[in-house]
């Protein structure tokens, strides 16, 4: 069941890896993934009006990232820095004042999570941040690892289920992955549940 949340000082939305190499067509395409472009950019947009602060992750990778097949890990080579597979597709504008957090930037080193190697937890705290709004790509990997650091550090968090795709390498590994999350005290809430 999904309660109705209200936005409120202390909240912010984290958009996980909405980046064209993970949307259909991409080198790393999350089936339906171009789905959450316009879900979270309603997001986006009701945290701008009421001043919340956005941040948006994105994987950053060198070219010779140790995630690729080509060092021996699991995935074709994606999100090369600065590349075109790196940047959000066109029609996925963030407003201005949005922080982008660059992660799994170092060659040795992977990173799923939002918070893994990154500035972002300083930053929320800097921020005056308790509560998270997390939604993006991929629901059984980023999403996943974010929300689990998350709760691990101490934030509440609200789960966008309808701004979320998986991957499914295992055809049921995003409902796990949900499954997992709201076990780990992320609550699920659509757009429509939310009340500005």
């Amino acid at each position: 069941m999904m309660g109705t949340e209200t936005l409120q000082p202390g909240d912010a939305l984290i958009v996980v890896d909405v980046q064209n190499d993970f949307l259909p067509g991409g080198a790393l395409g999350v089936p339906g993934g171009d789905q959450v472009v316009p879900v979270l950019m309603r997001y986006m947009a009701r945290f701008q009006s009421r001043g919340l602060p956005i941040f948006l992750s994105r994987d950053w990778h060198p070219p010779n990232h140790c995630s690729f097949r080509e060092r021996g890990g699991p995935w074709p080579v994606h999100c090369v820095a600065g590349s075109p597979g790196s940047m959000p597709p066109p029609g996925f504008q963030a407003p201005p004042s949005a922080v982008v957090i660059y992660k799994a930037t170092e060659p040795d080193q992977d990173a799923y999570s939002a918070f893994q190697g990154t500035p972002l937890d300083e930053r929320l705290r800097a921020a005056g941040v308790r509560r998270l709004f997390v939604g993006g790509l991929a629901t059984d990997y980023c999403v996943l690892n974010t929300v689990k650091d998350a709760r691990k550090l101490g934030y509440a968090v609200c789960l966008l289920t309808d701004g979320i795709r998986a991957v499914n390498v295992q055809p049921d590994d995003g409902r796990k992955a949900e499954e997992e999350m709201i076990r780990l005290g992320a609550v699920p809430i659509h757009l429509e549940n939310l009340a500005a």
